[in-house]
Parts: C-alpha cells; structure tokens; sequence
C-alpha cells in the first residue's frame, strides 16, 4: 500500500469510526448544537476530496501550485545512437502512450508500446519553490509481449520528465534502461482519460494517427 492510499484509507476509517461514535452518543448532526463535533469528520472525509480531486480545481489549484498531468499522453521515443539496441529492434523515433493517473501525494504511469507495457514505481513530481517547472521521475518495468521476448526481454529502467505549468500539454524527458539504451521523449496530452486499456486503444485515440 502506497503513502497516499494509506493516507487516504486511514482519514476515511478514522472519520467514519468517530461519526459512528458521535451517533451513537445522541449527538446527531441535525441538531446545531452538536455540528461543531463533526468538523474531525468532515477534516477526514476533506483530507480525501483534497487528495483525488479538489487540490486541482481552478483556484486551489494555485494555491498547491502543483503539475496536473493526469491524461493519456502520446509519447515519442527517440533512441540516442549509442543505444545497444537488438537486431531487428525499433530504432526509432517510435510512438508510445503513456497513461498518467495521479492525486496529490500520488503518480502512476504506464506506458505502451506497440510490443509491450512499462508500469512505474516509486514515482515522484518535484518542483523548486516559487518556479513554473517541476520534474517527474520514476523507476519502471518493462514487460513485452511474449511473441517478441526472444529478441526484447523484460529489462528495468528509469525516466525523467520536465513540464512546465499547472495544466502542461506538452513535456520532454529522457529514459535510460538496463539494456544499455536510452533516449529522449516528446510528449503531448491527448487528453484526460485514464482508461485506454491497450495501445490500439489509445491510438485510436489519437488524431495524428486517425488523421493519417
């Protein structure tokens, strides 16, 4: 469980567990009286609101001054010369999607090729105070699709994205594998679903593609 899921579990059970006691004792909402005892309540259920949604809406949003960059994200991948890339390997420029899902105290990626999937861990977004910049890095793993790990094997790897603004449309970044290859990254927001399961999906998706 990661920091923000158990921020978020233990906020909801806390005030869940005091609303319940606070019935319990008589002291229902519905009389004035007793609604200042369920500000803790309404802080816990708040903490959550905040985390997944509410820390992004126009005018807080300015005020947490942080990067929104949930969305689907066409990505292209640009391999640099040195890369030790198989024989019969994609030398690029190739293009990938990425799927961004991210709260407050949270970021996931996945990215998709064509012939496999990469799923982040230990994601983090970083910005110096007072700067319109911030850095996105995570570790990932890449696991391809049976048919090409012959000449693809699953491998680890690391990336690092610059986006600039509270609600960027575009980004670079680099990547560097345990393959010994690495490259860099062009990205575009094509928008802010999160639920292109596949590739195709995503490409279908995505008008560069469809207007080809």
């Amino acid at each position: 469980m990661n920091t923000a899921t158990t921020i978020r579990a233990g906020a909801t059970i806390a005030a869940t567990l005091y609303t319940v006691v606070l019935v319990v004792l008589g002291l229902y909402p519905s009389e004035f009286r007793y609604l200042f005892a369920y500000i803790p309540a309404l802080v816990g259920y708040g903490t959550v609101v905040f985390d997944k949604w509410a820390w992004h809406w126009p005018v807080i949003h300015r005020f947490t001054g942080r990067s929104w960059v949930t969305g689907t994200w066409r990505v292209v991948l640009v391999p640099s010369p040195e890369s030790h890339i198989p024989e019969g390997g994609n030398r690029g420029p190739i293009t990938t999607y990425m799927t961004i899902e991210q709260t407050f105290w949270s970021l996931h990626a996945t990215l998709r090729t064509k012939e496999s999937t990469s799923r982040s861990s230990n994601a983090t977004i970083s910005a110096p105070e007072n700067s319109g910049t911030a850095e996105i890095g995570f570790l990932y793993d890449n696991t391809p699709r049976v048919e090409h790990q012959h000449r693809s094997p699953r491998h680890e790897g690391a990336c690092r994205i610059a986006v600039t603004g509270l609600r960027p449309k575009a980004a670079t970044g680099h990547y560097y594998t345990s393959r010994f290859t690495a490259g860099d990254m062009d990205f575009t927001l094509l928008d802010r679903s999160t639920d292109y399961g596949t590739f195709a999906e995503a490409q279908a998706a995505d008008p560069a593609h469809t207007s080809n």
